[in-house]
């Protein structure tokens, strides 16, 4: 059987994007293996040379034909398919349309791509939401949009292809209820229904994951997870029903825990497993903080309920150090490690 590539989407060009996909290239060529960026040949190229050891010369740049030709490819060549419109380069740092337009072009790609089944998986480099904005691109990050394309292609609105965000290293695994908005709409998403549907996601993704059923770990919304109601009652009234709901489906799910304790609880320390694998959290930066703090060179965000799989390094644009060199790959070498694992079942734990 033959092997799908994987894509991996070039980012924002005025970003790190484009120059820690170079890194992971020249760095992890067993780990880059079979993969080929989508995006902008010209760019991958001022990448490569960026990224060039003093009196080096930069990795070559090869001009793929179709997605299949990665496999060809030898070691530390970075294969491009061009899937945008020839452009001047943009400047590093700086928010522009064109930048924006640049990197939801190339997800536009990979996603369709991915529905008709030529990529085995996409892994994103970072975009700019503000650039995207100002290309028109109507969706706020990777998430929406992607989750917008697959929709389409299965022919559901968008609400009935409800997808969640995890983020994961090697010690912690946390799944949101809510993502991007303010603190006080996402108190307002701790809802039973949507506390029951992302313990019922987690539960079937992290299952494809681990090869058996997680252990999973709620976090309470307030202090304390509520103390009893002394601190709020979010818990007793909205939480504690959506995990006994769970539980009736068969699901391992527990609490709802105390939220500034559940992650040390749920980490696994070397050889030694958390008490859980996975916890999920009421809000984003509950469940973000934990993970980031622990390393976000290893971080990897995961995007569960697609009809594909996506990942993609736990940081952003990083616009004050773009076209410095100084960008670590780490992250984007984690997440090509993990769309590999989820894109082929034998690899899997």
């Amino acid at each position: 059987m033959i092997q799908l590539p994987i894509a991996i989407t070039q980012g924002d060009p005025a970003g790190i994007g484009p120059e820690i996909i170079a890194k992971a290239f020249r760095d992890a060529s067993e780990v880059t293996r079979g993969c080929f960026v989508a995006g902008d040949v010209a760019t991958l190229r001022r990448a490569s040379a960026l990224v060039a050891p003093s009196g080096s010369l930069p990795l070559p740049v090869a001009v793929l034909d179709c997605a299949a030709d990665a496999w060809q490819l030898p070691p530390c060549c970075i294969g491009v398919l061009q899937v945008l419109p020839g452009a001047p380069l943009v400047s590093f740092g700086k928010i522009c349309a064109e930048a924006g337009r640049a990197a939801a072009s190339s997800v536009e790609w990979a996603a369709a791509a991915a529905l008709r089944g030529e990529i085995s998986a996409l892994v994103t480099a970072p975009l700019h939401k503000e650039a995207l904005a100002a290309a028109g691109v109507l969706f706020p990050g990777h998430t929406e949009l992607l989750q917008a394309r697959a929709a389409a292609h299965l022919g559901r609105p968008v609400s009935q292809l409800p997808v969640r965000m995890m983020l994961a290293n090697d010690e912690l695994r946390t799944v949101l209820v809510s993502i991007h908005m303010a603190l006080r709409h996402a108190i307002e998403a701790v809802t039973y229904e949507n506390v029951l549907q992302t313990l019922q996601i987690t539960h079937q993704s992290v299952q494809a994951m681990l090869g058996r059923a997680p252990r999973i770990a709620v976090a309470g919304l307030n202090p304390h997870a509520g103390e009893g109601g002394l601190f709020g009652n979010e818990e007793q009234t909205t939480i504690a029903p959506a995990i006994a709901a769970a539980r009736a489906q068969g699901l391992d799910v527990s609490g709802p825990f105390a939220p500034d304790t559940v992650f040390m609880r749920a980490r696994a320390k070397g050889e030694h497993p958390g008490e859980f694998d996975v916890v999920v959290a009421m809000y984003h930066d509950q469940g973000l903080i934990p993970v980031k703090y622990l390393g976000v060179e290893q971080g990897v965000n995961v995007t569960l309920g697609l009809p594909l799989v996506r990942t993609s390094p736990d940081h952003g644009t990083a616009f004050d150090i773009a076209g410095t060199g100084r960008a670590d790959a780490s992250s984007l070498i984690a997440a090509i490690r993990m769309a590999r694992v989820l894109a082929e079942p034998s690899l899997r734990h």
